[in-house]
C-alpha cells in the first residue's frame, strides 16, 4: 500500500472525526435556552420514529393493517413507559398472531 493511500485514509478519518467530536467538546461550554435543550433532546426519538414508521406501514403490502396494529400496540406500551424490548416483543407477537389467525 502506498503512502498516498495511507495519508488519504488518515485524512478522511480526521475529516469525519472533527464534525462528530467538535459538538461534544463545545456543547458543555454553551448555555442554551431550556426550550432549545428540550428540542435537541427529542431529536433522537423523532429520528427513530421516522425510521420505524415506513416499516410499520409496509410490513405486508397485501395486509398493512397487521403492521399498523403491531405499531399501535408498541406505541401504547411505550406510552405506558414499558422497556423498549417489551414493546418490540409485544409488537412482534401481535403481528405473528395476526398472521396466524388472519
Amino acid at each position: 500500500m502506498s503512502y498516498t493511500v495511507i495519508f488519504l485514509i488518515i485524512g478522511m478519518a480526521v475529516v469525519t472525526y472533527i464534525p462528530r467530536a467538535l459538538p461534544a467538546i463545545v456543547i458543555d461550554r454553551l448555555r442554551l435556552n431550556p426550550k432549545l435543550e428540550k428540542f435537541l433532546g427529542l431529536i433522537p426519538y423523532t429520528a427513530m420514529a421516522a425510521l420505524i414508521f415506513p416499516g410499520v406501514i409496509f410490513v405486508d403490502n397485501d395486509r398493512p393493517e397487521i403492521g399498523i396494529v403491531g405499531g399501535i400496540a408498541a406505541g401504547i406500551l411505550a406510552w405506558l413507559k414499558k422497556p423498549v424490548i417489551v414493546c418490540v416483543i409485544a409488537a412482534i407477537a401481535i403481528d405473528l398472531l395476526l398472521y396466524l389467525i388472519y
